[in-house]
């Protein structure tokens, strides 16, 4: 298994960034290839992703530490990948949201196509880098609109 780390520091509370992290319906607004997400219950997401053009389903299974403000997800069905979004308070207006993406090189190449090897890595940290930063914007845009 392959681990990737990246952050990104949000300008809106943290409860704000929790909030939009556990509306499936958003997911498709910040995940790259996300066509369309919905929850499947209480600790579930159903996600339509477009994987290297072609269309599949995947079934997420979502367990919260809300204490802690971290969220794993783990894949249930289509490739075995994993992670965790921890949210930690920087200060009353700002939060760093840390990602963690765990997948297995070959499952991904197989998946999604693209690139083997170090531009494989590459590839999948700029797209969660990209994510992140979409994230970002949409809660902060979120938050210009409740105020």
């Amino acid at each position: 298994m392959s681990t990737l780390e990246e952050h990104i520091d949000i300008s809106v509370p943290l409860e704000n960034a929790w909030d939009c992290l556990h509306r499936a319906e958003t997911y498709p607004r910040f995940l790259n290839g996300v066509r369309e997400a919905r929850s499947a219950g209480e600790r579930r997401a159903h996600l339509d992703i477009d994987a290297g053009g072609r269309e599949q389903e995947f079934q997420v299974e979502i367990v919260d530490r809300e204490m802690e403000k971290v969220m794993t997800w783990q894949t249930t069905s289509g490739p075995d990948l994993a992670g965790t979004f921890s949210l930690l308070p920087i200060d009353r207006e700002h939060t760093r949201l840390q990602a963690r993406f765990e997948y297995d090189p070959g499952t991904i190449k197989e998946t999604f196509g693209g690139p083997q090897g170090f531009a494989q890595a590459v590839a999948i940290e700029r797209g969660v880098r990209s994510d992140l930063q979409q994230f970002k914007e949409l809660v902060e845009a979120e938050r210009k609109t409740t105020k």
